[in-house]
């Protein structure tokens, strides 16, 4: 019951605001259904990618979708999405993870915070340096395929505070990219088997009905409310990221300590009490 409630939680935020799929979902998954690392991302990506499915109809009859840099953004993420699954698939270190999760949830919630300091946001960037856009997506694809956590929130703030599009253009245009990265991505855990099919049905049954009632709260909420509502989400989702990977480097740390302590005693039989 305790994933129905989840799901249903993350899914209205992702219908709201297009964020919150992996960044809520992979770190819940851990905690709270115990999940390995590869099971949380794989399971949160294609639990993510279903509920964007669901919500892009909304967004594409209303014309929040900006096409040129939905394809900007696919053009450099999605070489950094391969990147990243490969390296979570052959190269998985936990502290790797961890370290990374501490710096995206830095970089969320600073970037986030740059929402409420209209002077240091720049609406003309996207316009005037498009192709950039490429190449600021190629680290979000990356850590898409490495953690599943962050895309959507930082593509969302990206194009909040660095393109002219109103906000709902910039959750709709979101919403899309997120769909292509999550199915990409989902579909290499799919082949390896690091997909939890129990634990998935649980979340997409509270999910699906919560992804429709986020859809239809975002087309009643005024465009600067729901910057601020994205910006504070945001913000809260780079917390909540830094605190989940800096709990787990912690676990890191005292583990490695506690397997030198045992080597040494190991090695020192005359020091045993």
């Amino acid at each position: 019951m305790m994933e129905v409630l989840i799901g249903f939680l993350i899914a209205a935020t992702v219908g709201l605001t297009g964020m919150g799929g992996g960044s809520f979902t992979t770190p819940a998954l851990v905690l709270i259904a115990g999940l390995s690392g590869a099971e949380a991302v794989g399971t949160a990506m294609i639990f993510a990618a279903v509920l964007r499915l669901v919500a892009a109809p909304f967004y594409l009859a209303r014309r929040h979708v900006h096409l040129k840099y939905l394809l900007l953004l696919l053009v450099g993420a999605i070489p950094g999405l391969l990147l990243g699954t490969w390296l979570l698939h052959f190269m998985y270190v936990e502290s790797w993870k961890s370290a990374l999760l501490v710096i995206v949830g830095v970089l969320l919630a600073f970037s986030s915070a740059i929402t409420f300091l209209p002077k240091l946001r720049n609406p003309q960037f996207a316009q005037r340096r498009s192709k950039w856009l490429s190449v600021l997506a190629l680290p979000i694809g990356i850590e898409t395929g490495f953690s599943s956590a962050g895309a959507g929130a930082l593509g969302t703030v990206l194009l909040l505070n660095f393109s002219e599009m109103p906000v709902a253009q910039v959750v709709g245009t979101d919403i899309l990219f997120g769909i292509v990265l999550a199915f990409i991505g989902g579909a290499f855990h799919i082949l390896w088997g690091s997909i939890d099919s129990a634990i998935l049905l649980k979340l997409l049954v509270g999910g699906i009905p919560g992804v429709l009632v986020g859809c239809a709260m975002a087309s009643k909420v005024p465009g600067h409310k729901l910057r601020s509502v994205i910006a504070m989400i945001a913000i809260f989702l780079g917390l909540q990221l830094v605190w989940t990977g800096s709990r787990s480097l912690l676990h890191e740390r005292a583990r490695i300590a506690a397997n030198a302590s045992t080597y040494l005693h190991a090695q020192n039989p005359a020091h045993r009490p």
